[in-house]
């Protein structure tokens, strides 16, 4: 319905732009032909003929382009000539003007947006895989787009700005990911998008307005009721009316930022075992950082400071508020209205502090107080907000200790959930469990993967992601996670991978070791490195492959070396 929708605009656009020039090739062409078929002629016999209607629509289309191919059929008398010449006057102009009106067609705004909208909901059509809708390719959309190429993880991308779509088409993707200038708002937008299609797997709203964002939430939940949408908010008020839509999940940068502070404090190594799972390229896996607990200053007391501020009492620590707009905060060690600079800083115990945060929504502001602190304290722990992502060369530069970047956190946690909820989930548990057995689950890891960044991919024990395995075990036959595991390489060693989860119905199972059996219908997390992935897919896609090495022999795959094997097994047998 829609792709004929689409399809209708551009052939209204197309009727309506070119119409005139139509008109006037249609009008010059009757004039031409008539006007040659009513001219009297002579034969080589000099009687009188007339030009057919065939002969004087080819004499007319052949003059009006301007070759000449010679007096058909007889010569002309002065009078066709005349107007062969009038015809080749009225047919190069009529076609210059339906050529002209064509390129000027082709500029044309409407045709071009609605050209744009029809070639999209065509690309959106073929997409045979699950995927997802991107609303918003600024700075989050765009890295989150990485995301899900590096995990072949398919998108449609909607945004406003024509540019941020120009630069989508030179994005070096690992899969396609159409891209459409347009109102993510305008239902019409969201369902040329895929939004009504059983592959859709979730709308990702991640536009800069938290309004727009509403918005577009609730035209997708009103678009399709069953569809999960992931929108990024950061308001209360609007927060409190997505959670009312059900089946959403909201992405808070600056709560997300403050909750992993505090699991830095508190959970150290589990902070590093997340930072290793969302590809944080400062964190190696076994070596986490340490956050100190003496004194804290926090500059900017806006979205990310009230938040982390909140984390800082909730662990025990009252810091001291440096910012012109913060008033009086109830539990804060002092507050200082005033900006942030190193008379203030010292004023509010640079000297002595354990740590800073630079929080304002001023990159240069953020970056100043780093070198104010720098140079007052240098063994002080500093958080550092960065504001816009194109700062980003700047940044890396610096020696913070921790960075917030708000796409950058938002785009992460989004990723983690469309790879598979189960990673939160883990994550969760491990924070419950306690630093020991998150100790042991890294040291673990480590031991597979070495100094490889972890890689987390999801697979479902069904005929389209495991089709050897469902069909193995739908014979009746066993299979545990060891044998799934094994290396056809060296049947004594283990693929570079480990199961952190496996959702099984409503049940969830944490760290399942190899003796689990494998049952259809689970949903397996698995973490270790790209190439372990490929070879794990290749055994569950496989037959041959599984049949190795779960009995360690490589049977004939040839029908007559089958029948030769099956014989010489039947005689051993009776033997």
């Amino acid at each position: 319905m829609a792709a004929t929708s689409e399809l209708d605009r551009v052939s209204m656009v197309v009727l309506r732009y070119m119409r005139g020039p139509v008109f006037v090739l249609i009008i010059v062409y009757a004039i031409g032909i008539t006007g040659m078929a009513l001219i009297p002629g002579r034969d080589a016999d000099g009687n009188v003929e007339y030009m057919n209607l065939f002969h004087s629509f080819y004499f007319f289309t052949y003059t009006a382009t301007t070759t000449g191919f010679g007096e058909i059929p007889s010569e002309f008398t002065d009078e066709q000539r005349l107007w062969a010449i009038l015809c080749l006057y009225m047919g190069v102009v009529a076609w210059l003007y339906a050529i002209g009106s064509t390129f000027h067609l082709w500029k044309n705004p409407h045709f071009l947006l609605a050209l744009n909208e029809h070639r999209f909901a065509r690309k959106v059509r073929r997409i045979q895989h699950p995927f997802f809708i991107i609303c918003g390719f600024g700075d989050t959309g765009s890295l989150l787009a990485r995301g899900l190429s590096d995990h072949w993880m398919r998108a449609v991308i909607i945004d406003t700005n024509p540019e941020r779509i120009k630069a989508l088409a030179l994005r070096d993707y690992r899969v396609s990911m159409p891209g459409l200038c347009a109102d993510p708002a305008v239902p019409k937008h969201l369902v040329d998008a895929g939004v009504l299609m059983p592959n859709c797997k979730g709308v990702v709203i991640l536009t800069v307005d938290d309004e727009v964002n509403a918005r577009i939430a609730v035209m997708s939940r009103l678009l399709n009721p069953d569809i999960h949408i992931l929108c990024r908010s950061t308001r209360k008020r609007h927060i409190e009316h997505l959670s009312s839509l059900g089946n959403v999940t909201i992405i808070n940068p600056f709560e997300i930022f403050s909750q992993l502070i505090s699991m830095a404090i508190t959970a150290p190594r589990l902070h590093n075992l997340n930072a290793c799972l969302v590809h944080n390229p400062k964190a190696k896996l076994g070596k986490p950082i340490a956050v100190p607990t003496g004194n804290w200053i926090i500059c900017g007391y806006g979205r990310m400071g009230r938040w982390l501020y909140q984390q800082f009492v909730r662990n025990g620590i009252k810091p001291v508020i440096v910012d012109p707009n913060a008033g009086n905060v109830k539990g804060a060690a002092m507050v200082i209205n005033r900006h942030a600079n190193r008379e203030s800083l010292e004023e509010a115990g640079l000297a002595h502090a354990a740590g800073v945060v630079a929080g304002t929504d001023n990159d240069h502001d953020n970056l100043s107080i780093l070198m104010s602190v720098k140079s007052s304290n240098h063994d002080a722990f500093t958080i550092l907000r960065q504001n816009r992502h194109e700062n980003q060369i700047g940044f890396d530069v610096t020696d913070a200790d921790l960075v917030l970047q708000s796409s950058l956190t938002t785009a992460r946690r989004v990723l983690k959930h469309l790879i598979s909820p189960q990673v939160q989930q883990f994550v969760d548990y491990l924070r419950d469990q306690g630093e020991d057995i998150c100790a042991l689950a890294v040291q673990r890891l480590k031991s597979m993967i070495g100094d490889e960044p972890p890689h987390l991919w999801h697979c479902c024990i069904n005929s389209k992601e495991a089709s050897s395995v469902s069909e193995h075990l739908d014979s009746g036959k066993s299979l545990s996670l060891g044998q799934l595991r094994r290396d056809p390489h060296d049947l004594d060693g283990l693929i570079a991978c480990m199961p952190l989860t496996i959702k099984r119905g409503e049940e969830c199972i944490m760290l399942p070791g190899d003796d689990e059996p494998v049952l259809p219908g689970d949903e397996i997390l698995f973490c270790g490195t790209e190439h372990s992935e490929v070879m794990l897919s290749a055994t569950m896609n496989n037959a041959y492959t599984l049949d190795y090495l779960i009995s360690g022999r490589d049977k004939p795959r040839g029908y007559i070396f089958r029948w030769l094997d099956d014989r010489g097994n039947t005689a051993t047998t009776q033997s």
